[in-house]
């Protein structure tokens, strides 16, 4: 197996199975440890997974989130509860920002029964989900696509959202500490404290409670 398809690979496990070892990595794909270890190292410097002692995980932790595709398998249920519960405060003719968390996500499933609505996003699963939806009219933001988010960031997407105004926005966040929400990226940050600013208010959607990460949203 190439590097490249064996370190796709590890990532497919890890997606799975949320962390895996070295010695299991080794023989699962039947190479060295010496080697998974430099393919973990190759891919911990792309952001896809961070080392633990012995392993690997995608899970998050105050340092690293985890990829959306693994955040979306997880506590879903309460996802939908938390989203189901977001959408009474939602009515007809208004405009939300929906961010791009899988727990904020979740809304799109409830906005058919809210039309007229205008969505303003820049999660790449919203788009997809309200894309073509009648009486939803869907306003995309531009900027840099990060695939381990599934959305869209950057210079563009806060010049985008400066240019706009909406009733609510809806945001989610890895860590909570006091009254203060975190995440760990920077850029992340930024997007979501411009989305603030562009609400006349904001609700805050989380399914659980983890430690404080580096960056304060709010």
């Amino acid at each position: 197996m190439k590097p490249q398809a064996r370190r796709q690979a590890i990532m497919d496990l890890l997606m799975d199975a949320g962390s895996a070892s070295v010695d299991d990595m080794a023989s699962r794909f039947d190479v060295s440890r010496m080697t998974i270890h430099r393919d973990l190292d190759e891919l911990e410097q792309a952001g896809l997974l961070r080392k633990t002692h012995g392993g690997a995980s995608i899970q998050s932790s105050p340092q690293f989130e985890s990829d959306f595709r693994y955040r979306e398998k997880i506590a879903t249920a309460e996802k939908h509860r938390i989203a189901a519960h977001a959408a009474g405060f939602i009515e007809p003719g208004q405009i939300i920002i929906i961010d791009d968390s899988s727990t904020a996500g979740a809304l799109a499933d409830y906005l058919s029964a809210i039309r007229p609505l205008t969505v303003i996003t820049n999660n790449l699963g919203v788009i997809g989900k309200l894309s073509g939806v009648n009486g939803i009219t869907l306003i995309s933001l531009g900027g840099q696509y990060n695939k381990r988010f599934n959305g869209f960031f950057g210079i563009i997407t806060e010049e985008a959202l400066r240019a706009v105004r909406a009733d609510i926005a809806f945001l989610s966040s890895s860590a909570i500490h006091g009254a203060s929400a975190f995440h760990q990226d920077q850029e992340v940050v930024q997007t979501k404290r411009q989305m603030m600013r562009s609400a006349a208010r904001t609700h805050l959607l989380v399914d659980h409670k983890n430690s404080a990460s580096p960056h304060c949203i709010s």
